[in-house]
């Protein structure tokens, strides 16, 4: 438990694992009014604090549009999922998806967060747009700002906080090289 409030430690929490009651000053209950559909999904995304602009996605054949989150704790560390079984050959990654018909860019992403990593986030801005195996996933930056880690769906077997200088020995799939680069650009 202790790794949770020391921003040089790698914390772990799986499925309905336990967490300190706050982190950094942000409440961690579970998040149990979460839309449940698409429309309150691009609701929710409609009310976001921070506005920012993003480009248009590119339109690459045979590649579905999707799109991610990459969370920032306030303490420097990033959150970074554990797709069950390694799916798609990653061990780590950051929580994206494609997009569920009617589903904008941004609230795909919103849900993407809750879904693989039980966390609630705010988007604050556009990270990067990666190419990847099956799809062209916009990547933005987010805060946390409420959920409990420990309700990750099925799709994730752990969720992990990790320091900033441990990331890229963490997160080594060749797809998120792009999003680390952009990452590390932004320090």
């Amino acid at each position: 438990m202790a790794s949770w409030d020391d921003p040089r430690q790698m914390a772990t929490v799986v499925p309905g694992g336990p967490i300190p009651e706050s982190l950094n000053g942000v409440g961690v209950p579970s998040w149990t009014d979460a839309p449940t559909d698409v429309a309150g999904w691009e609701k929710l995304a409609e009310q976001q604090q921070e506005p920012f602009t993003e480009p248009a996605i590119a339109s690459v054949p045979g590649k579905a549009p999707a799109s991610g989150v990459v969370v920032l704790e306030s303490d420097g560390r990033v959150w970074v999922v554990s797709p069950s079984n390694q799916h798609g050959g990653y061990v780590n990654t950051f929580p994206k998806g494609k997009l569920d018909p009617g589903l904008g860019l941004r609230a795909n992403a919103l849900k993407e967060a809750f879904e693989e990593s039980g966390l609630q986030v705010e988007l604050t801005g556009f990270l990067c747009d990666s190419v990847r195996s099956t799809s062209i996933t916009r990547y933005y930056t987010a805060k946390r700002v409420g959920g409990h880690p420990g309700d990750m769906g099925w799709e994730t077997q752990a969720v992990h906080l990790v320091p900033r200088a441990q990331l890229a020995s963490v997160v080594t799939h060749k797809n998120d090289q792009g999003v680390l680069e952009a990452l590390a650009a932004l320090s």
